[in-house]
């Protein structure tokens, strides 16, 4: 089988070319050889790892997430999407007033870069309208610290 094909793949086969064998019974043959399938995936990847040591900017949100007004509050979040080409993570930013994604960024690998181009893409999206008491909340800390970020105001 070498090493990529499992019981369900052989007993399929083998039953196509003709011979009458229980799933089973293919088990237990390879089962008894040492004979295991190619594992699919890797288990559930993680989108952040956040070191207990760094510094946190404060919550000025204190988990109310409401506003009044558009452009008053954006919240960003990372989240990754299984495709049959691997993995993609979305980095996206939500005007909390009108639910609507302003910003969002696809990538195969989890840079501290998405969210920040996200978050670029809806102020650029802005077509430099007055951004004035924008508060921008996110969950991942460690991308404020990062040297490209400042110049954005991390909250």
């Amino acid at each position: 089988n070498y090493e990529v094909y499992g019981a369900r793949k052989v007993w399929r086969q083998l039953n196509r070319d003709g011979i009458a064998v229980a799933r089973c019974t293919v088990e237990r043959l390879m089962r008894a050889d040492r004979l295991v399938g190619a594992l699919r995936g890797g288990g559930r990847p993680r989108t952040t790892r956040a070191d207990p040591h760094a510094a946190r900017p404060a919550d000025l949100v204190e988990r109310q997430v409401t506003a009044d007004r558009p452009n008053a509050l954006w919240v960003a979040d990372i989240t990754y999407v299984p495709t049959w080409s691997g993995m993609v993570y979305v980095a996206f930013v939500t005007d909390v007033f009108s639910r609507r994604i302003v910003g969002w960024r696809l990538d195969t690998s989890m840079r501290a870069d998405l969210p920040l181009d996200a978050l670029e893409m809806a102020i650029w999206g802005r077509n430099g309208g007055p951004l004035d008491g924008l508060v921008h909340h996110s969950d991942y800390a460690e991308v404020c610290v990062k040297p490209r970020n400042r110049g954005l105001a991390c909250v």
